[in-house]
């Protein structure tokens, strides 16, 4: 059976979530509000980290998203850390309307940027009939 020192416990991320960005202060109102928080294990390289914020801020940007947080930073954020390996997590807000995304150094230790999307409504399937 694993100990808790074989496999130890992601920080604190509200903890974490220091005003690095304009998102941060509504992904620590999300964790608080019971926002699920997931931090990925694996390490990935920059450039693919990175390239995925860069096209999620063209995409935003092109069709005129005014629904995003701190993804502008987290572009700039990210560029200053070309060659190094990142993780990765997200915050998805307790009523499903947030998505965060969240930047980590390598060893998951520092949060380097965090990212917000307001997804779109999902359509409810209350009051549907079936015949």
């Amino acid at each position: 059976m694993a100990t808790e020192d074989e496999h130890p416990r992601h920080p604190d991320i509200a903890a974490m979530l220091t005003n690095q960005t304009s998102a941060c202060k509504a992904a620590r109102a999300a964790i608080a509000a019971g926002g699920e928080v997931q931090v990925l294990d694996g390490e990935a390289p920059h450039w693919m980290v990175a390239g995925i914020a860069a096209t999620r801020l063209r995409r935003s940007l092109k069709r005129g998203w005014p629904t995003t947080l701190g993804l502008d930073e987290s572009v700039e954020i990210l560029a200053r850390h070309r060659g190094e390996q990142l993780r990765t997590g997200m915050i998805l807000s307790a009523d499903r309307s947030w998505l965060f995304n969240l930047y980590f150094d390598a060893t998951g230790t520092e949060l380097l940027a965090c990212s917000g999307v307001k997804r779109p409504p999902q359509p409810s399937t209350k009051g549907s009939c079936e015949s």
